[in-house]
């Protein structure tokens, strides 16, 4: 709908196909401010959120993702509340006058209500109780539980996030912890997060936890957990640091500021990350290093999916094939399985396994398939092999100083992949069709 000086309503969708309810157009995020009140016993969130944003053409109507929430006032530019409408996941909100395009503006929203996670075809996702505090895990589409926002990788943006809870608890939220200010029973803890971030990485973790400080360099590491976990701790993370120093070698500078790792005290079906944090459940610590893999995993995403993320989920092999073969490169380069040995581990399974995924595409419904995960790595094994090792791992510190922070597509590595010397058909047999090509060899 166009209104008579030509502005239109703000599309209420990204266009991804994986995500079709989620996402916005007609705008783009710079920043989110959010206030946050959480009381842990009633699972009671009361939030005040600024978005910052830049028109990309002229609005009479724009729209946000909620989800579980109720909105009690929106403003915009500051002005008197506007009208405003809650419906399927979506905040649709008319501003007192169109905005004009290509300019700044910024919306203020009051919401509250008892968060909880949101139905998906891959589980339930976001905001989540534990048995005593909060774990929220958005990936792809659950930051709408806790949040209003643009909720699409492509559109990644500033974040200060400033949470109120009780003081018995620890918060850990991306970013650096500016303050953190006790009054009464209550604590307030502020992050300033600054690099580019998409909203399936934003988190906010609370529980009962010590803080165990894991490193200073090359980058400054900790660990919040429960105090009954360190020991665990100290044996199954026992070589984070060799492994840090190996993937700044191996990947480039690390990207952000530190690295917080999580243990819950529940337990966990699979780590999660976010940016700058990694979070496992105490089923992944025994004390013998029985998760590690999963470790090195979580890590190579801070440049794998954290700082280089995918513009459309489609390219989700970006974030999880990289970050497997960062499994296998852990592997070898400490003393296990060489990752030519994991290749051909795993190209035997995928061989016997149907041929109906086709990794540069694989839909909604497949984009979290293990195959998918494996084929990504063996994938890149191709390239490693095609280019020897120097120029490899060039490639991979090239990929991840040119964007970093920024989004991309499977096309911007391929294209820095050939003008490194990978040759034109490599790329098309390994993801653009679901037969298995034969186990790539020098």
């Amino acid at each position: 709908m166009v209104s008579r000086d030509g502005a239109q309503q703000g599309a209420t969708s990204a266009g991804d196909p994986y995500v079709p309810d989620h996402g916005n157009g007609g705008y783009r995020v710079e920043s989110y401010e959010l206030e946050l009140d959480y009381r842990v016993n009633s699972n009671r969130l009361t939030g005040k959120a600024k978005v910052s944003a830049v028109s990309t053409h002229a609005l009479m109507r724009f729209s946000l993702d909620l989800v579980g929430l109720r909105v009690s006032k929106v403003t915009v530019n500051g002005r008197r509340p506007v009208r405003f409408t809650q419906r399927g996941g979506k905040l649709h909100v008319w501003p007192a006058a169109d905005l004009p395009a290509d300019k700044p503006f910024q919306v203020e929203i009051a919401y509250g209500g008892n968060p909880k996670p949101s139905d998906s075809p891959w589980g339930e996702l976001g905001w989540e109780e534990l048995t005593e505090g909060v774990i929220v895990a958005s990936q792809p589409s659950g930051a709408a539980t806790w949040f209003p926002c643009n909720d699409h990788p492509s559109d990644k943006a500033r974040y200060l996030i400033t949470i109120s809870t009780d003081s018995p608890y620890h918060v850990v939220a991306n970013g650096r912890l500016v303050s953190c200010r006790t009054k009464a029973s209550r604590t307030t803890w502020t992050f300033d997060q600054q690099a580019p971030m998409a909203t399936y990485l934003a988190t906010v973790q609370i529980g009962r936890y010590d803080v165990l400080e894991v490193a200073a360099n090359p980058v400054a590491t900790r660990a919040v957990l429960p105090r009954q976990l360190v020991r665990a701790f100290r044996s199954d993370f026992g070589r984070q640091q060799e492994m840090m120093e190996l993937f700044v070698r191996l990947f480039g500078p690390y990207p952000f500021g530190s690295y917080t790792l999580v243990v819950t005290d529940d337990p966990l079906e699979i780590p999660l990350e976010a940016q700058g944090i990694s979070v496992f459940g105490s089923n992944h610590l025994d004390g013998h290093r029985g998760s590690e893999r999963l470790v090195a995993h979580e890590l190579a995403h801070q440049w794998f999916g954290n700082s280089l993320t995918p513009s459309a989920w489609r390219d989700i092999w970006l974030n999880e094939g990289f970050a497997c073969y960062a499994e296998w490169l852990w592997s070898e380069f400490s003393g296990g399985q060489t990752a030519n040995q994991h290749v051909a581990k795993w190209h035997g399974r995928l061989a016997a396994l149907p041929q109906d995924l086709v990794i540069s595409d694989p839909g909604p419904e497949k984009m979290f398939d293990d195959r998918l995960y494996k084929r990504g790595a063996i994938t890149l094994h191709a390239v490693r092999l095609s280019l020897g090792d120097e120029a490899f791992f060039g490639l991979l510190r090239d990929w991840t100083a040119r964007y970093r922070h920024g989004s991309v597509t499977a096309t911007d590595f391929i294209t820095l992949a050939r003008a490194a010397g990978v040759p034109a058909a490599l790329f098309p047999r390994w993801l653009d069709r679901p037969a298995l090509p034969p186990k790539p060899r020098r």
